[in-house]
């Protein structure tokens, strides 16, 4: 039986196979034996080798072999053509596939996050049970309306302020100084006796650069390296301040302004407010001063997401700094929001990180304008200092002293008419231009830097160097490069070899770029 089952596999199988191949090969062999045609057609010619005869044995073999290779090419294309059609048809359905199980996972996504905001609101209600028949057209009736609140986080913020035994205790420094605050901030950073805010160095211009920076905009903008202390720095001023900073974590998908104010869930009939939101709220009852840090600000684009808060905080009137929660109001609405309309506190400063990489949006000109940059790229040397107590300080005491300083060290006219020529000069050779925001930018934030215990020429380096040397980098270097060092010599000469050092190294190291 084995040896029956051994013959037949081998005659069927491994012999007709090499027959296959074997013939296949011959085949190919004989169609190009060349000197097999040479012979036949000698034959043919006789042995007196008759030229006409050997002209027409030729011909003939030069065409059916041109016929062969024409064959042979036609099928080799056809194989091709047809295995690249099967491997796109079949890529074309995986490719199918693969988007479709993506749209179910994004949909799948979508629905656990209505879900759980579903969920997070019957837990916040406290005591409002989904499952008595409710339904999103139930909560729009006159009842709904004055039973509870659509906006959960900023009812409890009432509630807070309305409880005496919850209202925190303030006894306001009113004696302190712009300088002192800045020095006492700084020994608070480095030795205090609040774990983990202790260590934290920062060189005292970066302080004064940042408390000057208030008195400007409502929006600083930290820049720089990453790990020398840029979210550090104003999460530890809040609790200097004894009133903890908001931290937002920006996310790549933030676009608009829901990231920020939160938004009004039409099927639960609830506002979903944001802790930033809840910030700004809780600001209104206090006279304390408040921070809220955009943490990352650039990983989405900022003129997305914080569009209009730059557009109101650069109204000229506080009583114009209103946002539209929602179109209308209800009698349940918290006390600080009319019609759906909320004020912005006067006590809130909004501080943005921002680190420059691959993984991050450059920051718009609109945004640089409105904001004050302040560049982090080093980490200052660890210092002596007694240990230092928070301080409890009324932002209307700041502002005073900012009016006090703005009023004081006003900049001088040499400066100012320094400026103004070198406005033209940039002009002329730059095609830049100062703008009245600059202007008025430097004629409040100088003055407070000089108040806090810089000087005038530092505090005009910062200004010109941050301000508007910054949109050099927005222009063709190649065709600026020679014009650097006419504009260093220009510097030198109107404001001192030895000023103006910021603006000048930063200059210098623009001009290595090329």
């Amino acid at each position: 039986m084995g040896q029956l089952i051994t013959e037949l596999l081998k005659q069927l199988f491994l012999e007709g196979f090499f027959a296959i191949f074997t013939g296949i090969f011959t085949g190919l062999a004989t169609m190009f034996n060349f000197g097999e045609y040479i012979d036949t057609i000698k034959t043919h010619a006789g042995p007196e080798g008759n030229a006409g005869m050997w002209a027409v044995g030729i011909i003939i073999v030069v065409i059916i072999l041109a016929v062969l290779i024409a064959i042979l090419a036609l099928i080799i294309w056809g194989i091709v053509r047809l295995a690249k059609r099967l491997r796109a048809k079949s890529g074309v359905i995986d490719q199918d596939l693969v988007d479709e199980i993506n749209e179910l996972k994004r949909q799948l996504v979508k629905a656990n996050m209505e879900k759980d905001r579903i969920l997070g609101f019957k837990i916040g209600t406290r005591g409002y049970d989904i499952s008595e028949g409710y339904n999103g057209e139930e909560t729009s009736d006159d009842a709904k309306k004055e039973a509870e609140s659509r906006f959960y986080k900023l009812t409890e913020v009432d509630k807070k302020w309305a409880d005496e035994s919850q209202r925190p205790v303030r006894n306001y420094d009113n004696e302190i100084t712009l300088e002192e605050i800045c020095e006492r901030f700084r020994c608070y950073a480095a030795n205090n006796p609040d774990r983990p805010w202790r260590k934290l160095y920062y060189d005292i211009k970066i302080i004064r650069l940042f408390f000057a920076s208030m008195a400007t905009t409502r929006l600083m903008i930290l820049q720089g390296i990453s790990g020398t202390g840029k979210t550090s720095l104003p999460e530890c001023m809040g609790h200097f301040f004894d009133n903890p900073t908001t931290i937002a974590s920006v996310q790549p998908s933030w676009r608009d302004r829901t990231e920020i104010f939160g938004y009004f869930n039409e099927f639960t009939k609830r506002f979903n407010e944001t802790e930033v939101l809840r910030a700004m709220y809780d600001a209104r009852y206090s006279e304390d001063v408040y921070l809220t840090v955009l943490d990352e600000m650039n990983i989405a684009r900022v003129e997305y997401y914080f569009a209009e808060l730059l557009s109101i905080l650069e109204m000229p009137s506080r009583e114009q700094w209103i946002v539209d929660l929602v179109p209308s109001g209800w009698p349940s609405d918290p006390k600080f929001v009319e019609k759906g309309r909320f004020k912005l506190p006067e006590n809130m400063w909004y501080v943005g990180t921002a680190n420059n990489d691959d993984s991050t949006f450059a920051i718009s000109d609109k945004v640089y304008d409105r904001g004050m940059p302040i560049n982090i790229n080093s980490k200052a040397k660890p210092f002596d200092c007694p240990v230092t107590e928070k301080l409890h300080l009324n932002y209307h005491h700041l502002e005073d002293l900012y009016a006090r300083a703005m009023a004081a060290h006003v900049v001088s006219e040499e400066n100012v008419q320094k400026f103004a020529d070198m406005d033209d000069y940039v002009i002329e050779h730059f095609r830049l231009a100062f703008g009245n925001r600059i202007v008025k930018q430097m004629n409040e934030f100088v003055p407070v830097y000089v108040g806090c215990g810089g000087t005038e020429i530092d505090g005009l380096d910062y200004v010109l160097c941050n301000k508007i040397l910054r949109k050099f980098e927005s222009l063709n270097l190649a065709y600026i490069r020679d014009e650097i060092d006419n504009y260093i010599e220009y510097l030198s000469t109107n404001f001192g070899d030895e000023n103006m050092t910021e603006c000048k190294e930063y200059l210098a190291r623009l001009k290595k770029l090329f």
